[in-house]
């Protein structure tokens, strides 16, 4: 079956009088691979089971490719669910869990164990069709949840926070598979994460939820680069939220005062007067003291690896530093000056 788009049309769902998803409406274009991203609680995972039919909308409508799928119940829908749990059958074979889904429909064991195999291969799990899922590792055992989905050749793949139960490394393998896979067969690939990192690093566009609605929605640079508000810039990312003055100097840019720093930036159609700024983690240097106006004291310092994280105390509240230069690190109570890059500095819209 080919790979087909997705449309929500002002849909809501209601769980007595609590709204879970209130007015949604997006389009999701048939090969690409769209991440629900919220905090827990904002609608996302709900979005998810109504597209495979496991919730119904109170109202609105919902389109899988040219069907309206609103009514329609999951089994008699051509999408695939990968869950958080994986949820393989214990006392089943990898073949045998890979091929359920196949023999339930009907075909013979022969052509579902042929078509299992062939999915094993595509995520490269060719000689462990007789394994056990207690003898796999956590990341082979998601592997063999993807290749279950798989087999059933359906138009959308859909995904319930599949990483969340795997080490920090294997997150980070696991998810480039997935893309990979996502972009080898051209699937349509829904995705349900509240982790920001493996949202910017896997998707095609973002729909960022926040109580119920969408907060706002674009492709990963467009979202981290230009948040609409303070709540997608802190959910985009790590960002220390300050107030600064706008002054406009022409049609976009414009100069924000942050205490005694002065640095020039798109206003982004913001008034003058006093705003609320975003400043990234990473745009932050620290530099000697009488290097900037703008002074500051390490209160904090953490070692991790490849990078040093400070908090340090200055006139515009405490910034969060994430900072590369780990063979000189700063000591709690050095003193420092702060310099900012333009890249990372976010002229904030007022709610």
């Amino acid at each position: 079956m080919p790979a087909a788009s997705i449309e929500f049309q002002n849909v809501r769902k209601l769980y007595g009088e609590v709204a879970a998803v209130n007015g949604v409406s997006f389009t999701i274009a048939a090969r690409s691979l769209v991440t629900l991203l919220g905090p827990s609680g904002c609608g996302k995972t709900t979005i998810l089971r109504m597209i495979a039919g496991l919730e119904l909308p109170t109202s609105g409508t919902i389109r899988i490719g040219e069907a309206d799928v609103t009514r329609i119940p999951a089994a008699e829908r051509d999408v695939s669910m990968v869950f958080q749990s994986y949820a393989l059958f214990p006392h089943m074979s990898v073949l045998d869990n890979v091929s359920y889904g196949l023999t339930v429909s009907g075909q013979t064991r022969a052509q579902a164990h042929e078509k299992a195999r062939s999915a094993l291969a595509t995520v490269g799990l060719t000689g462990l069709d007789q394994r056990l899922p207690s003898e796999l590792s956590g990341g082979q055992q998601q592997r063999v949840a993807v290749a279950r989905a798989l087999v059933l050749e359906p138009a959308v793949l859909l995904f319930d926070e599949p990483l969340s139960n795997l080490d920090a490394r294997l997150r980070r393998q696991m998810r480039e598979e997935i893309r990979d896979l996502q972009q080898r067969l051209g699937l349509t690939v829904v995705y349900v994460t509240h982790d920001q990192s493996e949202a910017l690093a896997v998707s095609d566009r973002i729909i960022v939820m926040d109580k119920a609605v969408i907060a706002q929605e674009g492709a990963p640079r467009e979202l981290y680069a230009q948040p609409k508000d303070s709540f997608v810039a802190g959910f985009m990312g790590e960002a220390n939220r300050v107030r600064g003055t706008l002054r406009r100097n022409g049609a976009t840019d414009g100069t924000i005062a942050l205490g005694p720093l002065s640095i020039a930036l798109p206003h982004r159609g913001i008034a003058d007067g006093e705003i609320d700024v975003a400043i990234r983690p990473e745009a932050i240097d620290l530099v000697a003291a009488e290097a900037s106006p703008l002074a500051g004291t390490v209160r904090k310092a953490a070692y991790l690896g490849n990078t040093m994280e400070y908090t340090v105390d200055t006139a515009i509240g405490p910034l969060f530093v994430i900072h590369g230069r780990v063979d000189r690190p700063l000591a709690v109570g050095a003193s420092v000056g702060v310099a900012l890059a333009p890249h990372g500095v976010i002229a904030i819209p007022p709610g």
